[in-house]
């Protein structure tokens, strides 16, 4: 069985504690050492604002425990509303195709727990992840952590041991307070700034834009994905504190033409008006990584400033199999082919904006929206952006904070958006597939939680 914080195991722990709770620790299994950390410790992705620390003593109190393993191996740090997934990934086929031991901790997961924590594109063991929790679980108890605290733990524990050379380092929430920004990087990347988290990191993007500018570091160099006239300045200033180089790939690099050719999306690049990569495959095809491309390809050229052999070769070697080598799903994720179902984990304003628009041109003669939200979304901006000309099929995403189906559905009315209830994502994307002709477009998302469910 698989377990995930995005589904808290699809049934509830309180009748199974026991089976654990008086165990040792070195007693436990993998499955039971999940068990023991998903039911122990609060998490955002389960419960909300309710569980967001907004200081980094737990951390540091862990580094310590662990002899501060974030100084033992190099880093880039990752922040940003959208994208910095999809970049962290493409950075990091990019310099294992070069040759570098590279780890990559990313969040949240899909399926399994250990897809946060990888190194050349292999997920951390299970025993390592059993072993870490026996041998610290005393320390756990004085020091009561997050989920994310002890998975951030884990994942530069982990790193350490094994002698990466470079490690992706992508920050679960903001950035000024967020777990992983203790770490002192080579190169710091904000891939873009939009409304997500408002509760927590403010509902101005100047504000939003200040807490993700917190991973920045003195002396270290910085690259924003895009620029906005509302956070450019927040940037610049922190960066100017600093003494901190700024890059903002969008004023840099710009994707002349773009196609989607033969399962791949085909791109040609610009930097400062002049070619320099034509006919680049992408295997991640959502448009909106015409964005993040960019970002990615600042953050080389940074690396490469800094000693990093990387050349063209392997650029265009590795961003042709970025899923392939990372293990990264739910990116407009193709499920199945017939009738063509596509995912996508977009799920605040900026993500399913990106989404209608690849939606519309994809060539589809009725659309089916297999479709699902949290209660902490700015819901309403969200539904107006959908298509009215769909047929919904309303779910809800097995998880506390998923909002109830019947209640999505009757906010999307108000909106224009007309559908069908079902009691879970399987049965709502089984019905929608059935319905489905030929020639038609199936779609899944609305939440990273949703299509969780799917892949």
């Amino acid at each position: 069985m698989v377990y995930s914080i995005l589904l808290p195991f699809h049934f509830s722990l309180s009748n199974r504690l026991v089976t654990f709770v008086n165990l040792k620790p070195s007693a436990l299994n993998y499955q039971q050492t999940l068990e023991y950390l998903f039911s122990h410790l609060p998490m955002f992705h389960r419960v909300g604002v309710k569980a967001y620390k907004a200081d980094l003593h737990n951390i540091l109190a862990i580094s310590e425990v662990l002899d501060h393993p974030d100084r033992k191996f190099k880093t880039i740090h990752i922040a940003g509303t959208n994208g910095k997934g999809s970049t962290s990934h493409m950075l990091a086929a990019i310099l294992q195709e070069a040759g570098y031991k590279t780890g990559l901790y990313t969040s949240p997961h899909l399926k399994d727990f250990r897809e946060r924590i990888r190194i050349n594109g292999q997920m951390i063991p299970e025993k390592k992840v059993t072993n870490f929790v026996a041998k610290h679980r005393n320390d756990f108890a004085k020091i009561e952590p997050s989920f994310f605290e002890m998975s951030v733990g884990l994942a530069f524990d982990y790193f350490a041991e094994k002698q990466v050379d470079i490690a992706i380092i992508e920050t679960g929430l903001g950035g000024r307070l967020d777990s992983t920004n203790i770490i002192t990087p080579l190169l710091s990347v904000i891939t873009n700034i939009g409304f997500d988290h408002m509760a927590i990191l403010g509902n101005t993007l100047e504000k939003i834009a200040h807490e993700k500018a917190g991973i920045i570091k003195p002396n270290i160099p910085v690259v924003i994905g895009q620029y906005n006239t509302e956070t450019a300045p927040v940037f610049i200033q922190k960066a100017k504190e600093c003494d901190s180089e700024i890059h903002f790939a969008s004023e840099e690099y710009e994707v002349e033409y773009s196609e989607l050719k033969n399962g791949y999306l085909n791109l040609n690049i610009d930097r400062f008006n002049k070619d320099i990569l034509k006919n680049l495959e992408l295997d991640l095809t959502g448009i909106y990584q015409k964005k993040n491309i960019c970002t990615v390809l600042c953050a080389v050229h940074q690396l490469i400033e800094q000693g990093f052999k990387i050349d063209e070769k392997t650029i265009r070697s590795a961003l042709k199999k970025v899923k392939e080598s990372t293990g990264l799903m739910g990116r407009w994720y193709t499920i199945l082919t017939h009738p063509l179902t596509i995912c996508d984990t977009g799920h605040n304003e900026d993500g399913i904006t990106e989404v209608v628009k690849q939606i519309q041109q994809t060539p589809h003669e009725h659309l089916h929206m297999v479709f699902g939200m949290v209660k902490d979304k700015d819901i309403n901006h969200v539904l107006e952006l959908l298509p009215k000309n769909a047929t919904y099929y309303f779910c809800k995403a097995d998880i506390p904070r998923g909002m109830d189906a019947e209640e999505l559905s009757t906010l999307a009315r108000e909106h224009g958006l007309k559908g069908i209830l079902f009691s879970s994502v399987k049965d709502a994307l089984k019905a929608a597939q059935t319905a489905a002709q030929a020639h038609d477009l199936v779609f899944v998302g609305g939440s990273t939680f949703v299509v969780a469910e799917v892949v």
